[in-house]
């Protein structure tokens, strides 16, 4: 780390001006405030199913019932939890599929008549060529020996999204369909399909009623609720036209002077 002392704090009262704050991180500003043509609600619901589409982990949001049961401690009713669940995007109108086990905490607290959310967020596979960073605090406090970028991205400009929802049974479409898909996303679920031996199982769907969605940074992305329709609306050829940041190699972030 580069030593305080070597900059007079005039000099660093300076420099700190020339770095501007980040505006707008978690709202959108006013339309005349931006200079970036932020997407709609309707471009970021394509998005958002193209994330669903390519994303197998997500978390369940549920709470516990008031009656305590089980191995459960006294005091739980009504306390959050959030738990890593397989998702798969088996159907075509924005549903995600899942494979509940009777008994997992998650599907238990929906049977006890908890409501249910599904947190996702896209992560890219490649990362940026380009870092986000300020040249000036980064001479400031970097140091030689540094570790290795463990999150090599800015997770929080990148898009995000919970689906609020309930919980129903799919049995309207073949179990052997929705093995299938759910198995090519899935290898490993194999062993805990319906009518396995190890486990009761079925699959469910969360019926999307509600969608809550961060595009990134609110000077240049979306934020804020999705329509209902514009989500379900969206189309396997519309998502699979669009590309996520970080898909391919050679993408780029960007520094403090853009903002």
């Amino acid at each position: 780390m580069k030593l305080l002392s070597s900059l007079p704090f005039v000099g660093l009262a300076v420099a700190t001006q020339l770095v501007p704050e980040p505006q707008y991180i978690f709202s959108n500003p006013p339309v005349s405030a931006s200079e970036y043509r932020i997407p709609t609600s309707y471009e970021s619901a394509v998005l958002g199913r193209r994330i669903l589409a390519l994303t197998p982990l997500g978390t369940l949001a549920t709470v516990f019932p008031d009656a305590s049961g089980g191995r459960q401690p006294d005091g739980l009713g009504g306390a959050p939890i959030g738990l890593l669940e397989y998702v798969a995007n088996c159907e075509e109108d924005g549903n995600p599929t899942f494979l509940a086990l009777n008994i997992e905490t998650t599907f238990k607290n929906v049977r006890g008549g908890s409501n249910i959310s599904l947190a996702q967020q896209w992560t890219p596979p490649y990362p940026p060529d380009k870092r986000i960073k300020s040249t000036f605090w980064n001479w400031l406090f970097s140091r030689d020996d540094e570790p290795a970028d463990r999150v090599p991205y800015s997770a929080v400009n990148l898009p995000r999204y919970s689906l609020i929802g309930y919980i129903e049974k799919i049995d309207d479409a073949p179990t052997a369909d929705m093995s299938s898909c759910f198995v090519n996303k899935h290898p490993d679920a194999k062993y805990w399909l319906p009518g396995n031996q190890i486990h009761e199982s079925e699959f469910v769907r969360l019926v999307v009623t509600k969608i809550y969605w961060i595009g990134g940074f609110g000077d240049r992305a979306y934020i804020g609720w999705i329509p209902v329709e514009e989500w379900k609306n969206v189309t396997r050829k519309e998502w699979e036209s669009v590309e996520l940041p970080g898909e391919k190699k050679g993408w780029k972030e960007w520094s403090f002077a853009d903002l």
